[in-house]
């Protein structure tokens, strides 16, 4: 068991000023896989006094400085791999065949990337008499989920300090201990005092604390829909930058003549990767109707071959939900859907033969759905998928944006123009053709209520810059 009693402020490990502890329980044995320390409001001021201290002086060194600090992070990241990996696999639950390449492996990938953009905030642009530069925001929040913890908290570190930015860092209470060592890793590198704080808490408290900070200058968080609107209101009243980074409901619409096979394939490993715990996951697949029987079955297959169970278990590919509160929310959702008249093809609210304990949940797929129906309309998260049918590409279009979200979206089609035709209309901020695969140099973010701004790529950095114009 991991344990930890003090939080990394001011470059140095420091007593908590709240008194309280937390016990972290792995979702597949539901035994206790660490106890990290609870602060308080103190905390919170401490880390962002110790944040704006370093401002003045972080934010006046050069780009190749801060460059080289982020190398210096991948390279020390590298090391902690192994480390960092197994707090996913006891935290989470993912499957090790995907905790290490889905979660840990994009750190120092992501530190290479923002250290080759930090040399934007030296660039300048002529405009007439204006010269157009960028600076750093200031103080930077970061509050992150429990659902991809390393990959979204490096993707948050890493522009800010290419920026010249500093921050404090809050992790989600179900996975913790990787802050934990990512400040050891800061720690080891030399990072100056007070680049990067870290405190821990319930969000209720520390969350709401950091948002409300008068000396915080942005916030970025990465949550549910409803958590986000309560740090926008909490950030309201001085006028702070809010970024953030929501819930989804995203489509995939397959055409007719697609490669139905290699769709439905693509489909189903979108959404049962990480048990469905995806906020981009592509939940409702919108199918012609000429194919739709046929990739009800095909998608029946693929999901009964899925291996369920023991996250140390190489061969398997769906882990545990990871609390038995979000096990519960899925299984009340697939009640909700069998009420309402969807087909349950496959799954349901049954454990999976040969588990006895832990948080799993079958994977499940429902046919017959109507874009009016719940479980088309809200959130799940968790493994199960929605198949809805359509006659016309206009009509498919018509359902892939009848949500509230719009963080992400496919289509498969018959040829890459036909499949972009049909992404362009597709109300999303990103779009995968014919099975295209993620990108950390691309921009991140969605439409509606899946969130404002970007993260990674250049118009990531640029969400922790303020833009000025110098006149002559």
């Amino acid at each position: 068991m991991r344990v930890y009693d003090k939080f990394y402020i001011n470059g140095q490990w420091v007593e908590p000023i709240g008194k309280g502890s937390d016990e972290v329980i792995n979702p597949a044995n539901g035994e206790i896989s660490a106890r990290v320390p609870y602060g308080n409001t103190e905390d919170v001021n401490a880390a962002v006094r110790a944040a704006k201290n370093a401002f003045g002086s972080w934010s006046n060194t050069t780009a190749a400085e801060r460059a080289d600090f982020l190398r210096k992070i991948a390279v020390e990241g590298e090391k902690r791999n192994a480390d960092l990996t197994q707090t996913i696999i006891d935290e989470l639950g993912m499957p090790i065949q995907h905790a290490a390449a889905f979660q840990v492996d994009p750190l120092a990938i992501i530190c290479e990337s923002f250290a080759v953009k930090a040399k934007h905030m030296e660039e300048a642009k002529e405009v007439g008499n204006s010269v157009i530069i960028q600076e750093p925001i200031g103080v930077c929040a970061m509050i992150n989920p429990w659902n991809y913890p390393v990959w979204q908290m490096i993707g948050k570190i890493a522009p800010a300090i290419a920026a010249g930015c500093t921050m404090v860092v809050k992790a989600a209470s179900q996975t913790p201990s990787h802050l934990f060592m990512f400040a050891e890793i800061c720690d080891a590198v030399g990072l100056p005092a007070g680049v990067f704080n870290m405190v821990h808490g319930s969000g209720r408290e520390i969350g709401t604390a950091l948002s409300s900070h008068p000396d915080v200058d942005m916030v970025t968080f990465t949550g549910s829909t409803a958590a986000g609107v309560q740090v926008t209101n909490a950030a309201s009243t001085d006028v702070k930058r809010v970024c953030l980074e929501l819930g989804g409901k995203s489509p995939f619409i397959i055409t007719e003549e697609a490669d139905l096979e290699a769709a439905i394939d693509f489909g189903i490993n979108d959404v049962m990767v990480n048990t469905g715990q995806t906020c981009n996951a592509l939940t409702r697949m919108v199918i012609h109707e000429s194919v739709y029987e046929q990739a009800v079955e095909l998608a029946k297959s693929k999901s009964e071959a899925l291996t369920i169970g023991n996250p140390l278990d190489p061969n398997v590919f769906v882990g545990p939900m990871s609390s038995p509160g979000q096990k519960q929310s899925v299984l009340d959702y697939i009640d909700q859907a069998i009420a309402d008249g969807a087909r349950l093809v496959t799954g349901g609210t049954e454990m999976p033969a040969g588990l006895t304990k832990g948080n799993y949940v079958l994977p499940t797929v429902f046919a017959d759905v109507t874009n009016d129906m719940a479980i088309a309309q809200e959130e799940v998260f968790g493994p199960v998928l929605v198949m809805i049918k359509y006659s016309t590409i206009v009509q498919a279009i018509e359902i892939a944006n009848d949500t509230p979200y719009g963080l992400a979206s496919a289509v498969w089609a018959g040829d890459k123009d036909k499949a972009t035709t049909i992404a362009r209309r597709i109300r999303a901020g990103q779009c995968a053709i014919n099975g295209g695969e993620p990108n950390h140099e691309a921009p991140f973010g969605g439409y509606k209520e899946s969130g404002n701004g970007r993260e990674f790529g250049v118009e990531g950095m640029h969400e922790y810059c303020e833009i000025k114009s110098l006149q002559y």
